[in-house]
């Protein structure tokens, strides 16, 4: 077991919390509460998805309950992170066009089978992928546009339509929500050994099963990040998701 269940793992994961907060705090970054508050939510939703993967992994309803649970966290999440009026439920549209294709290649070809232990996981690293970049994508996209808004009405005035105007202006922001999947399959295993691989050789997998499912992850969170972001952009682009 790589890390024992016990009082000083209990210790270790309270006082790495405390230095996150504390350092948050002392940095003056604004976010000490929020690193709290997501480091307890995060102990209690583990300890009971922990609970209920056995459960789900053995029966199929359950199975796409859960996933329908876990996308609408994930929309919430998103969207909210980009606005607060009441445009955030768009956010389901960036990432069903992102996971959605891929999961269900994944299925329909039998490269994962519809089994809780196996397609929770996977959907999962998916979805969380789709989150971070739209996430990045649409507050960058809309930060750029209020920052420059006056290139926008230049634009405008030189007879670009507003899709078109707001765009030119937005597409470099966004992309650059790319730029950490990119990073991650550039660096792997120069930089870094990333949890699908470390999982797969502490689960018995030899290091060429273990490479070959973490550079598939790698290749899907690329193809989902990217279909994510470009729908996002052009949400923002056409003034579907904004600001107030």
């Amino acid at each position: 077991m790589l890390l024992p269940v016990d009082v000083v793992f209990a210790v270790v994961l309270v006082l790495l919390l405390v230095v996150a907060a504390g350092t948050a705090a002392w940095a003056a970054l604004g976010r000490s509460r929020e690193i709290v508050v997501a480091g307890a939510r995060a102990v209690v939703q583990l300890g009971v998805v922990s609970l209920l993967i056995g459960a789900v992994a053995r029966h199929v309803p359950l199975l796409f309950a859960f996933l329908a649970v876990m996308f609408a966290v994930a929309v919430r999440t998103a969207g909210r992170r980009i606005t607060s009026n009441g445009t955030w439920w768009w956010a389901a549209a960036p990432l069903a066009a992102g996971v959605a294709p891929v999961v269900l290649a994944l299925v329909l070809t039998g490269l994962v089978p519809v089994r809780g232990i196996t397609l929770i996981p996977v959907t999962g690293i998916l979805v969380g992928g789709a989150l971070t970049a739209t996430v990045l994508g649409g507050r960058r996209a809309l930060d750029e546009l209020g920052n420059r808004r006056g290139e926008v009405e230049a634009g405008l005035a030189l007879g670009l339509v507003e899709r078109e105007a707001r765009m030119e202006v937005a597409r470099g922001a966004a992309s650059d929500a790319l730029l950490p999947g990119l990073d991650q399959t550039r660096t792997v295993g120069l930089v870094t050994l990333p949890g699908a691989f470390v999982g797969m050789l502490l689960g018995g997998a030899s290091p060429v099963q273990a490479g070959a499912v973490q550079l598939f992850v790698l290749v899907a969170l690329m193809a989902v990040q990217a279909v994510a972001v470009a729908v996002v952009l052009e949400l923002v682009a056409r003034g579907i998701v904004h600001r107030e």
